[in-house]
């Protein structure tokens, strides 16, 4: 009896040795946000602060593109869920979001979350889960440079570069010598302050004569202006969020202050920015990796195709947030669909570094590889005529 006994515990512990091996190996198998149905995406927007211009509509789209994908079946069946927080552009709003998208969504990856000092603050509990970083809604240099490059991927040049060849081609073309700044103390804002301070200072001809901090929130800018007009500025580098965008260049005009010019980041190449009531904006030059998408309209007939469905399901012509939607969409979708049915973070990574196609309605024509993680590689300025950004100039 003893014998037996003995058997059949010896029995129970290999069965239970067995089972623990198999959970394991599949724990093993297992990729955080993949099952056999589904995808988990997550994203950290400002749905409800300065900056829900862009997210809004980013979102809008990307869900759109991600159901139609899904009632075709999916990628390689598996359905997308796009998992959203919003952080209303407060930076503790988005530690809290970050830890809830990782945690306990446990996403695949992060795609198009906004905000510089936003994203700067979800990296590390990203990297320590080794949650890849898709075209975040913030171009400033840390998105590609903080971190494993491996996992970082964006739409296109950061701030910095599109303001310093901004300025710097406005100083060429008309003589420049005074240069100014306005800008949110946040690292986007220090960003474009450093791209002028950089232009002035490798520019033996042009003076950095006054730089100018701002709230978010800022909504009177007379007696700043005031004080940028009587130091002599003859161009405006200004990183600020839409609506004081508009503010700033309505002001300026209202008093009286004619000959100056003003430029904005990516950031503030918007056509909600180009196409302010009364034409307060008309002059505005901006910089950005793509032309504007109504100004793409009026020539590409796929453009206004999509514009068109899109006003239909909206009521509104889309704008600037809308494009980088479509394609931060369009990016993730294709690099999931490249990475194959056995999915895992490895060939998703590989599948974005040889991702390589042209958006026809946008005009993004992504080649990215090893050493390239942006969606598009252009710079173009544009200048706001008629409430429309018409590109003057492309860039290297």
């Amino acid at each position: 009896m003893k014998k037996l006994c003995l058997t059949a515990l010896a029995a129970m512990a290999l069965v239970a040795c067995s089972d623990n091996k198999e959970e394991e190996s599949a724990a093993a198998d297992a990729v955080r946000g993949v099952t056999d149905t589904e995808i988990r995406l997550g994203g950290m927007h400002d749905l409800s602060g300065v900056f829900a211009a862009f997210s809004s509509p980013a979102v809008q789209v990307a869900n759109d593109m991600f159901a139609e994908v899904n009632a075709q079946g999916g990628i390689h069946g598996r359905k997308i869920r796009y998992i959203v927080e919003d952080h209303a552009y407060q930076v503790p709003k988005a530690t809290q979001a970050i830890n809830k998208l990782v945690s306990r969504d446990e996403v695949f990856a992060m795609v198009m979350s906004l905000g510089t000092p936003h994203n700067l603050a979800a990296f590390p509990i990203m990297d320590r889960n080794s949650v890849p970083s898709i075209l975040p809604l913030a171009l400033s240099k840390p998105m590609e440079e903080q971190g494993d490059f491996r996992y970082r991927y964006v739409f296109g040049p950061s701030y910095y570069d599109g303001v310093l060849k901004g300025v710097n081609k406005l100083v060429e073309q008309d003589g420049i010598e005074n240069l100014c700044v306005m800008y949110i103390p946040s690292d986007f804002g220090e960003e474009v302050n450093q791209a002028a301070t950089d232009a002035a200072a490798s520019n033996a001809a042009l003076t950095l004569v006054e730089s100018s901090s701002h709230r978010p929130d800022e909504s009177d800018f007379t007696g700043t202006l005031a004080r940028l007009r009587d130091a002599g500025c003859e161009l405006v580098a200004v990183a600020l969020p839409v609506r004081p965008i508009i503010t700033v260049v309505a002001t300026a005009k209202q008093m009286g202050w004619d000959d100056v010019k003003f430029i904005v980041s990516q950031a503030g190449f918007h056509s909600a920015v180009a196409a302010a009531p009364g034409g307060v904006t008309e002059g505005l030059y901006g910089v950005a990796s793509w032309e504007d998408i109504v100004s793409r309209m009026q020539h590409v007939p796929e453009t206004q195709a999509w514009a068109d469905e899109y006003k239909e399901k909206y009521g509104e012509t889309p704008s600037g947030g809308a494009v980088l939607g479509r394609v931060g969409a369009m990016v993730t979708i294709n690099a999931l669909r490249n990475a194959g049915p056995d999915l895992t973070t490895e060939s998703f990574l590989d599948a974005m570094e040889s991702l390589k196609f042209t958006d026809v309605v946008t005009g993004v024509d992504t080649q990215m590889s090893t050493t390239n993680h942006r969606a598009g590689d252009g710079i173009v300025l544009s200048r706001v005529k008629d409430g429309i950004w018409r590109p003057v100039a492309e860039m290297e």
